[in-house]
């Protein structure tokens, strides 16, 4: 198939998808399986094209659904041409089928996206914070993210997601998102610089939504990532709400929070202040000042998992948990089947929690650093644990990390991340993960009767 077939094929989508995005502004209700109707011609794989079919039967039947494509009214029309069809067409329709085919060219897993800390500076000193550690002077110049992202795009991947430190604080972000006007970027943020002019900057590049970290309410959230951040916060998600932006939450379970952020109260919170999905992490052990008492207990990442499904009944939200959502993405995500972390200083990770790595980005090119022996060691596991309630090698399967580690001779990304592997911490978490495998198996076995 010519090049020149491919582009008027896409040319062709993106004019079909773009009308039968002005019809579901007009009726969202009625014209909603319009759009999935040309979504499952287009598809190339059975397994989208039955994806699609179950989302169909699952709107036909479930009214949320509706409810929440009615959102899609307060979206700028920046962002209905920019972020939602970068989304749509070129990672999802087009990208992830060129994924699947390269991958059998180059032997290893393409992944969907990749995580990139442009800095490791940030504004704030959370306690805890995963990327605590590294060296807060390391920062990627603009060359290097531009051939990373340029390099991905060739390789099928159109959605990129930022972290740091705290990407805001990037002076080239925004020449960054000018630049890649055709990816849909995600950026992990502590919501604390979103003033005026930088809302109205998102809203001119209209293909970025930021995922705003908090703990809960004021007081969980000022405790750890201290006083004022959480009325800074709320100001930011309205100017974001105000100016139709595209924005979420981001939010980690410790055994202190993690009632509050399930409850009713905060996620209809939430919801009213304009956000359309959280997605929501489990403390690890890892960056600065590890504490293991921080960590959720197994009892409560039952509730959390039962739960989870019960909001997503009934709450025009989306929620998404990386840890015990892992039955619907068969497994781990991580080392570069469907992601990876590249941080700051370069140092290619298999995600943004295991903190070790053989390569670094600033020496290879993309499809090079997605066939090193740590991504290899990843991918030949994967699903690491039949139980898919079980998917991660750091808390739920924490030997495999070790053993993956020692195969592939990776080396700690910075003084301190190879704790996770010994002593004491390693202690904790074989006893944690085996009291997880135990309770996990009645949740495993009902979703996959199901």
């Amino acid at each position: 198939m010519s090049i020149d077939f491919e582009l008027a094929k896409k040319y062709a989508a993106d004019k079909l998808l773009k009308q039968a995005l002005k019809y579901l502004e007009k009726d969202p209700e009625k014209n909603f399986l319009q759009i999935l109707d040309i979504g499952e011609k287009l598809a190339k794989r059975d397994n989208h094209k039955n994806a699609i079919k179950i989302i169909k039967e699952k709107y036909k039947t479930t009214p949320l659904i509706k409810k929440y494509l009615k959102k899609i009214n307060d979206i700028a029309p920046a962002y209905k041409s920019g972020f939602l069809m970068n989304f749509l067409i070129n990672s999802a329709i087009f990208g992830i089928p060129y994924q699947y085919e390269l991958s059998e060219d180059l032997g290893v897993d393409v992944p969907w996206t990749m995580l990139i800390d442009p800095t490791s500076a940030c504004n704030l000193n959370c306690e805890g914070c995963w990327a605590g550690e590294y060296n807060k002077s390391d920062s990627l110049d603009f060359a290097t993210i531009d051939r990373i992202i340029t390099e991905a795009k060739e390789m099928g991947i159109y959605f990129i997601v930022f972290s740091g430190g705290e990407p805001t604080v990037y002076p080239q972000l925004f020449d960054i998102f000018e630049k890649h006007d055709d990816v849909g970027f995600m950026m992990y943020t502590n919501g604390t610089l979103i003033d005026d002019e930088f809302a109205d900057r998102m809203l001119e590049v209209g293909n970025v939504t930021p995922a705003i970290s908090l703990e809960g309410f004021r007081e969980e959230t000022d405790k750890r990532r201290g006083e004022g951040t959480y009325d800074k916060i709320m100001d930011a998600m309205d100017r974001l709400h105000e100016r139709g932006i595209i924005f979420g939450a981001s939010v980690t379970a410790t055994q202190n929070n993690v009632d509050e952020l399930f409850s009713d109260e905060f996620v209809d919170h939430l919801s009213k202040k304009g956000a359309l999905y959280m997605w929501l992490f489990h403390y690890i052990p890892i960056g600065r000042n590890p504490n293991l008492e921080m960590m959720i207990t197994p009892e409560q990442r039952a509730s959390m998992a039962r739960r989870g499904s019960e909001l997503r009944k009934k709450k025009d939200i989306f929620i998404m948990d990386f840890w015990n959502d892992g039955t619907y993405v068969q497994g781990c995500i991580a080392g570069g089947r469907r992601y990876f972390h590249i941080n700051a200083k370069g140092e290619v990770e298999p995600c943004a929690f295991a903190h070790f790595a053989v390569d670094n980005i600033k020496e290879k090119s993309l499809k090079e650093v997605l066939q090193n022996p740590l991504f290899k060691s990843y991918q030949k596991r994967q699903p690491i644990s039949e139980n898919l309630m079980c998917p991660c090698p750091i808390i739920d399967n924490p030997k495999a990390l070790r053993d993956i580690v020692e195969e592939s001779g990776a080396v700690p990304t910075h003084d301190g991340a190879d704790e996770i592997l010994k002593g004491k911490t390693a202690d904790f978490l074989d006893d944690l993960s085996a009291e997880w495998h135990e309770i996990s198996k009645d949740i495993n076995e009902e979703r996959m009767n199901k």
